[in-house]
């Protein structure tokens, strides 16, 4: 099989393709979501991103507690319970997705399906004529290299046919798959949590050892340009320390990084939690007000950095 077939063969799951996106990269922007991440922070916007896998959503105040789905399920994963609506045992479900059709309320989803590079390729390459000088595709999730041969194929395939390339990244991923994604991508957004090694560890289940040291090679030995992206979560990460400690970092070892994004934090994946019949995780926090984003974004500015 030849490279460019062998590239627009190679399958992913996926779960949404957002069309004219303006915050996730320079100008008008495709966003691929990729599904899968190594991270399972406590406030995440997209948890049905998690898990590779497809999954079902289920929203209860769709529900008409029918019980055509009791039947559909060839598992046998749902049940009646005592509030009169329906559950499912997570434990039994493959998220095959029987139960969505027979739905009549359209109470259940699945979120998630596959798809090859080249099929995303060539959606993406409809709305080329949106992208002006500075548009393209950016590969998010989850976790943009959470499949790292299905989103690099598609960064190649991309990059081939002219169409500027961004990936957004957790930074949780091998040098070897972030270093061939850096050749790939014009431009790479980079999340980080917290400064400090336990208190990511705390929020998202893993320490931010590795993520630093990725992102210090990625500036050294990439030429992609570096958006540094950080969610202020109040009562987490938003002390004036901890952005102290990011300029330093940010000023110290990027060369190659133009600019720093503080984004603030918001409620819109708490209802998701509750589609895919999650147990609560006991987090909570708050919108920041203007004035305290400003006062942190200050804080970046007054060491030399573009902050926005």
């Amino acid at each position: 099989m030849k490279l460019a077939e062998a590239l627009e063969a190679t399958k992913g799951t996926i779960f949404n393709i957002q069309h004219f996106c303006i915050h996730d990269g320079p100008g008008i922007r495709t966003n691929v979501f990729v599904k899968g991440c190594p991270l399972r922070c406590l406030w995440c916007a997209n948890p049905e991103s998690q898990m590779r896998a497809p999954q079902l959503m289920y929203r209860k105040d769709k529900c008409v507690a029918c019980g055509a789905c009791l039947t559909a399920c060839p598992r046998g994963a749902i049940a009646m319970g005592t509030d009169v609506k329906v559950h499912t045992d997570r434990t039994l479900c493959t998220g095959c997705g029987a139960c969505v059709p027979i739905c009549p309320a359209d109470a259940r989803e699945i979120s998630g399906y596959s798809i090859t590079a080249g099929e995303t390729f060539h959606e993406v390459q409809e709305d080329r004529l949106f992208y002006g000088d500075d548009g393209g595709v950016t590969i998010t999730g989850g976790e943009a290299l959470a499949q790292p041969e299905f989103t690099l194929a598609l960064l190649q395939l991309c990059r081939e046919d002219g169409i500027p390339t961004a990936i957004e990244t957790c930074g949780a991923v091998s040098w070897e798959v972030l270093r061939r994604a850096g050749e790939l991508c014009d431009v790479i957004l980079y999340d980080i949590k917290h400064m400090d090694d336990a208190q990511h560890r705390q929020g998202t289940g893993q320490g931010n050892t590795r993520i630093l040291e990725n992102l210090r090679h990625l500036s050294r030995e990439c030429a992609c340009d570096i958006w540094v992206r950080v969610p202020i979560i109040p009562g987490y990460n938003d002390s004036e320390e901890n952005i102290r400690q990011l300029s330093c970092f940010v000023k110290e070892n990027l060369t190659h990084c133009s600019q720093v994004h503080l984004l603030p934090f918001h409620t819109l994946g708490e209802g998701k939690f509750e589609e895919l019949e999650n147990a609560p995780n006991g987090f909570s926090s708050h919108i920041p007000s203007g004035e305290h984003m400003e006062r942190l974004q200050d804080i970046i500015r007054s060491f030399g950095i573009i902050c926005k």
